[in-house]
C-alpha cells in the first residue's frame, strides 16, 4: 500500500493537479472579473438572502435556501477545516494559508457561477414534483445537451464523494479517535459507532439530512471557532508573528524551509499548489459538488442559491479553516514536531496540548472531527443520491448506495489514511477540470441570470423572479430548462411574502 501510495502522489496526483490549477485558478479569475468581484462586492446581499423567510421546511416541502446553504456548509466544513489545514502547514508551509485565502475568494466567483447553473438547469423529480434535482450532470445534459459526458460526471462524482471523500473523513475521524482512546480493537469500535450513526441519518433520505444539517451544521462550526478565539486570545502575543508567518512564506519560503526542511515542503510553487489542493479540499469550489445541494433549494431566482453558495466558500475557509491555522501557528513547537511522525489529525492535538487543554486537547479534537466528519458525510451522501438518480430511477440503487456508503465508513476506519488522501486529491483534480470546463461552456447562462437579479433589485424589486425568457430574449437555448417556464416563477416562491416594490 505505502507503494501504491507513493506511485499515486508522484506519478498521478500532482501532473493531474497542474492541469486542475489551470481551469480552476485560470477561469475562476476570469469569473471574478466578468462578476466584477461579485463575491465581495454582493456579499450583504448574499447574508440577506441566506437568512431570510422561512427557514425550516415542513414535511412534504421542498429543501429551503437555508436548509441548503447548510447542507452546503456540512459538506464543505469538515475534517478539512482541521485536519486539512494541519496537512497545508506541514507539507505546504505557513504560506499556504495565505494562498488558501487567496484561492477561496477566486473560488468564491465559481461556486457562485456553479450553483447558478445548477438552479438553471434543475429538474422537478419524478416522484415528487415538489421536490428538485440538479449538478454538474444536469447542467450538461439539459445545456451542453451531451448525454455521455453528463454520464460519465455523474460517475465520477459518485465514486469521489460516495466512496474517496467519504472513506476520507471517516478515516481522519478514526485516526484521531485511535490516537486519543488507547484500548485493544479500538478502530473497529469507533468504525461500528460512526457507521450505526451514519445509517440511521442516511436512511431517512433528503429530508432528514436537511433537518440534522439545520441543527447540527451552525453550532458545530461555532462551538469550533469558540474554542479556536478562546486559545488564540491566550496566546495573543503570538499573533503577531502568526501572521509575519503566513504572508511571509506566502512569498519567499526559503527562509522558512532551510531551517524546517524536515517538516516543510520547499520552493514557492509547492506552497501555492499545496494552498490550492487544501483549500480546494475544504471549500470545494468549482469542483462541482455542491451544485447538487444548492440545485434541491425552492427560490424564486437562481441567483439567489449561487450568491448563498459562494458565502459558504468564504465562510468555510477565510473563517474557520483560519481559526484553525492561527491556533497551529501560535502553539505549535517546530522545533519539536519536526521530525516526529505526526498524521493530519495527531498534528492538531498535539499542538492544542501545548495549551492548557494538556492531555484533554486529544479527546476534544477527536470529538470535534467525529462531527465535522459527520456533517460532511451527510453532504456527501446527499451528492451521491443525487447523481445515482440522474443515472437511474430504479429506487433499488439508492438503497445499494446507502449499503456501500455505510460500509465504507466502516472499512475507512482501519485503512491508511495517507492513501485514501492520494485516491482524493486525483478525484478531485478530476472533478475540478470536467466541470469547470462545463461551466465555462455555460458561463453565459450564469452572466445573464446574476444581472436579471441585480437588475430587478436595482428597480425596487425586493423578491426577484426569475423566467427562462430572460435567456431565451438574448438568443440562448432554453429547451433544456424546465423549470423557470413563464408563469412559473409566480407559484415557485420560498417563502410566504409577496413580490413588495418601493
Amino acid at each position: 500500500m505505502d507503494n501504491v501510495d507513493s506511485w499515486i502522489n508522484s506519478v498521478i496526483d500532482n501532473n493531474l493537479w497542474y492541469v486542475s490549477f489551470v481551469f480552476l485558478i485560470g477561469l475562476g479569475i476570469y469569473f471574478t472579473y466578468k462578476l466584477r468581484l461579485a463575491q465581495l462586492a454582493k456579499l450583504p446581499e448574499a447574508v440577506h438572502v441566506t437568512f431570510e423567510g422561512k427557514k425550516v421546511s415542513k414535511k412534504n416541502e421542498a429543501v429551503t435556501s437555508f436548509e441548503a446553504f447548510c447542507i452546503g456548509l456540512g459538506a464543505r466544513v469538515g475534517v478539512g477545516n482541521i485536519a486539512g489545514v494541519a496537512a497545508a502547514i506541514a507539507t505546504g508551509g505557513p504560506g499556504a494559508v495565505f494562498w488558501m485565502w487567496i484561492f477561496a475568494i477566486i473560488g468564491a466567483a465559481s461556486a457562485l457561477m456553479e450553483c447558478t447553473l445548477a438552479q438553471i438547469f434543475k429538474e422537478r423529480e419524478k416522484d415528487n414534483p415538489d421536490f428538485f434535482v440538479g449538478g454538474p450532470a444536469f447542467y450538461i445534459k439539459n445545456g451542453l445537451k451531451n448525454h455521455r459526458f453528463a454520464v460519465f460526471l455523474a460517475v465520477l462524482t459518485v465514486v469521489t464523494y460516495g466512496i474517496g471523500f467519504v472513506g476520507q473523513q471517516a478515516g481522519n475521524s478514526a485516526d484521531a479517535f485511535v490516537n486519543a482512546f488507547d484500548f485493544e480493537y479500538n478502530d473497529i469500535v469507533f468504525g461500528i459507532i460512526l457507521t450505526a450513526i451514519a445509517a440511521a441519518i442516511f436512511i431517512g433520505g433528503i429530508k432528514r439530512i436537511a433537518k440534522a444539517s439545520y441543527y447540527v451544521v451552525p453550532a458545530m462550526a461555532i462551538c469550533w471557532l469558540v474554542l479556536c478565539l478562546i486559545l488564540v486570545l491566550i496566546n495573543w502575543d503570538q499573533i503577531g508573528n502568526a501572521i509575519v508567518l503566513i504572508v511571509g512564506d506566502a512569498f519567499d519560503p526559503a527562509d522558512w524551509v532551510s531551517t524546517t526542511d524536515s517538516l516543510f515542503g520547499g520552493a514557492l510553487g509547492m506552497v501555492i499548489l499545496t494552498g490550492l489542493r487544501r483549500g480546494v479540499f475544504s471549500n470545494e469550489a468549482g469542483i462541482g459538488s455542491v451544485p447538487n445541494i444548492a440545485s434541491t433549494a425552492k427560490v424564486k431566482h437562481p441567483a439567489k442559491q449561487g450568491l448563498i453558495q459562494s458565502m459558504g466558500v468564504l465562510i468555510d475557509t477565510l473563517v474557520v479553516c483560519s481559526a484553525t491555522a492561527f491556533v497551529i501557528l501560535t502553539y505549535a513547537d517546530f522545533d519539536i514536531l519536526i521530525g516526529e511522525d505526526f498524521s493530519k489529525a495527531s498534528l492538531v492535538q498535539a499542538v492544542m496540548g501545548e495549551s492548557f487543554l494538556d492531555e484533554a486537547a486529544k479527546y476534544i479534537v477527536s470529538i470535534f472531527l467525529v462531527v465535522f466528519a459527520f456533517s460532511s458525510l451527510i453532504g456527501y451522501y446527499s451528492i451521491s443520491e443525487n447523481n445515482v438518480k440522474f443515472l437511474t430511477d430504479n429506487k433499488k440503487y439508492t438503497k445499494a448506495l446507502q449499503i456501500l456508503i455505510i460500509a465504507v465508513v466502516f472499512l475507512s476506519s482501519i485503512v491508511p489514511i495517507n492513501l485514501v488522501y492520494d485516491l482524493c486529491d486525483v478525484f478531485m483534480a478530476c472533478m475540478g477540470i470536467f466541470n469547470m470546463i462545463a461551466v465555462a461552456m455555460l458561463a453565459k447562462y450564469a452572466f445573464i441570470a446574476f444581472r436579471d437579479y441585480f437588475r430587478q433589485k436595482e428597480a425596487g424589486v425586493a423578491q426577484p423572479e426569475f423566467c427562462s425568457d430572460t435567456l431565451k430574449d438574448v438568443g440562448l437555448d432554453t429547451s433544456g430548462i424546465t423549470v423557470w417556464d413563464k408563469g412559473m416563477a409566480a407559484a415557485y416562491n420560498d417563502d410566504e411574502r409577496p413580490v413588495v416594490e418601493d
